[in-house]
């Protein structure tokens, strides 16, 4: 008997292969049958009239980090009422395990690094985690059997080195040859556990809760290139890598280490973030050498890449981008009331402003752009009416430029005003450069950072906004080649059996939706964290059911409560892909 029968779906597999109406039974967590409607003689418990809508694969988002969230929220929303039914956490370099048990105080330097590199709340992580683990299998194990989606982890470089190196983990010191020998004990310890890999981190913006480089930064070569090769001696493992060049254009440098990290493990390595924009034409070309030179090589360099805008928000009041820009760390580290004061100052925002144009600025310049800024959500009286407003109009109102104009609104809220940077990359030659660049074999939809930076943006709705956007809107790719994007390739990259394709035998992680509907909702900002924390949340629109291993999870935007998720381990539930 099959558990339940999806009657009359327009399927599409995930192989690309074109849409076709069919019956799909489920059976104990796996795809029983698919076959011409009506066709099906076997019974259901249960049975569902699915006539005018599209069945799909469950969506894999290769890049989040909700590493702590699942403690909190088994269900890793919004991902999942988005259709996402596996994650790929412990990107970056972080990740929560391992921990030294002969350092209690390494889990409390963990928190706030996680806080502070990627966004997220610190009561959230000190309430909503209980860090009673030590090795890396442990922290898989607390998530077994209570998680919704499947999730699968790389090991971060940094807790390595925390884990052996303690302190001068951030200092300029190399490992010894023991401590090498420590970490890489450690990283074969946990790829047996199930880690997918390894994840590491050079990007100069990763600062830890200290406001220091984090841990891997301080890695030279030889160290990465010894745990690379680690990596290539388990079965169905990766490499994940940021360098500062992620955010711009690498260097030759950066080229030459991600192409010898992949090339001695053997293993794909993937980068996040691909951004792409015409005004910038050199730089698509520029970040792809690495694919090239990584294939003859002997290696594979994968370039996630978003196909939607993700804004995210800025603020004077909290850390954000702006710190990054040379300069502006140190008046926006200031206490609020001096912080005001000297924002006020007409000298120090002409040289905030000086710095902001420089070379050195980077690709941080575009924030500079205040006159392109809408204002979000505001707290005082004097700025009533003004959310929604774009700053260079209320700017032009008030005879002020448009830094000046800011500084001012913010200063009525005691800097907590919300600020929202217009895209600069929302151009038809932008899009249809995107759509060009999709088709690169060693390119591949995702980076959503969903679990990070969580009242700052919300890319998780990614699946559905460009779902709707390739049936209503642009059109870019047709819905099989789309749905292919999202399923069967970042199965295909991770090596996973038997999931990503609506295939009889293989899993039923599954997506039913109306085709005339699906979209994602508007970010609101919430505060339903442990600790009363904020984060952004998007409503799933046409999202009619879920399923995860045959489960319904979500039934029309509501969580059902279920948790048939699994912790998805390197070897048992991946295989390896081949870099050649």
């Amino acid at each position: 008997m099959l558990d339940h029968l999806i009657r009359g779906a327009t399927v599409v597999d995930g192989t690309g292969a074109p849409a076709r109406v069919a019956d799909v039974g489920l059976r104990d967590g796996r795809i029983a049958v698919v076959a011409p409607p009506g066709t099906v003689d076997e019974e259901a418990r249960t049975s569902e009239d699915a006539t005018g809508l599209v069945l799909t694969p469950g969506f894999i988002d290769p890049h989040t980090h909700y590493d702590a969230q699942l403690f909190w929220d088994p269900y890793a929303t919004p991902s999942m009422n988005h259709g996402v039914t596996t994650v790929a956490g412990g990107n970056c370099g972080f990740t929560l395990a391992p921990l030294n048990p002969d350092r209690p105080e390494d889990a409390d330097y963990t928190r706030r690094m996680m806080s502070r590199v990627e966004g997220m709340a610190l009561a959230a992580l000190e309430e909503g985690v209980d860090w009673s683990w030590s090795g890396f299998g442990e922290y898989l194990d607390a998530l077994e059997g209570r998680i919704a989606v499947n999730a699968g982890f790389m090991v971060g470089h940094c807790a390595l080195r925390r884990h052996v190196m303690g302190e001068d983990a951030t200092g300029a010191a190399d490992p010894t040859p023991a401590q090498l020998d420590a970490m890489l004990a450690l990283l074969h310890d946990a790829m047996d556990a199930g880690a997918w890999g390894l994840s590491t981190t050079q990007s100069s913006t990763h600062s830890d809760g200290d406001g220091a480089p984090v841990a891997s930064r301080h890695a030279k070569p030889a160290e990465l290139l010894a745990l690379a090769r680690a990596v290539g001696e388990h079965e169905g493992t990766q490499l994940e890598a940021i360098v500062a060049g992620c955010l711009d254009q690498f260097s030759d440098e950066e080229i030459d280490l991600f192409v010898d990290m992949s090339a001695a493990a053997g293993r794909p390595l993937n980068w996040n973030v691909l951004t792409i924009d015409a005004a910038v034409p050199e730089r698509v070309p520029r970040q792809l050498v690495p694919s090239e030179r990584a294939r003859k090589a002997g290696g594979r360099i994968v370039a996630l890449t978003m196909p939607i805008l993700t804004p995210m928000n800025m603020s004077l009041g909290t850390f954000c981008a702006l710190n990054l820009i040379p300069g502006w760390g140190e008046v926006l580290a200031l206490p609020v009331p001096e912080r005001i004061a000297r924002l006020r100052d007409p000298a120090v925002r002409a040289g905030m402003l000086r710095r902001a144009d420089s070379k050195e600025a980077g690709v941080f310049r575009r924030l500079a752009n205040f006159g392109r800024y809408v204002i979000g959500d505001t707290y005082s009286k004097e700025n009533e009416g003004l959310s929604g407003r774009v700053v260079g109009d209320i700017a032009a109102e008030r005879g002020q430029d448009a830094f000046q104009c800011l500084v001012e609104i913010c200063a009525h809220d005691d800097l907590r005003t919300v600020l929202w940077p217009m895209p600069t990359d929302n151009d038809p030659q932008t899009w249809a450069l995107r759509a060009e660049t999709w088709q690169h074999e060693d390119v591949m939809l995702g980076g959503s950072d969903a679990g990070a930076h969580l009242d700052r943006m919300c890319g998780a709705p990614y699946t559905t906004r460009f779902l709707g956007d390739c049936l209503r809107g642009r059109r870019l790719v047709p819905l099989e080649q789309a749905v292919r994007m999202l399923t069967d390739d970042p199965a295909r990259l991770f090596g996973l059996r038997e999931r990503g394709r609506i295939a009889e035998g293989w899993h039923a992680d599954l997506v039913l939706f109306d085709p005339e509907r699906i979209e994602a909702g508007p970010a609101t900002l919430v505060h339903d964290l442990p600790g009363d924390s904020p984060r952004l949340d998007s409503r799933a629109i046409g999202i009619v059911s879920v399923r995860v291993n045959g489960v319904e999870t979500v039934r029309d935007d509501e969580v059902t409560g279920a948790i048939p998720g699994i912790v998805l381990r390197s070897g048992r539930d991946t295989r390896t892909v081949s870099t050649r």
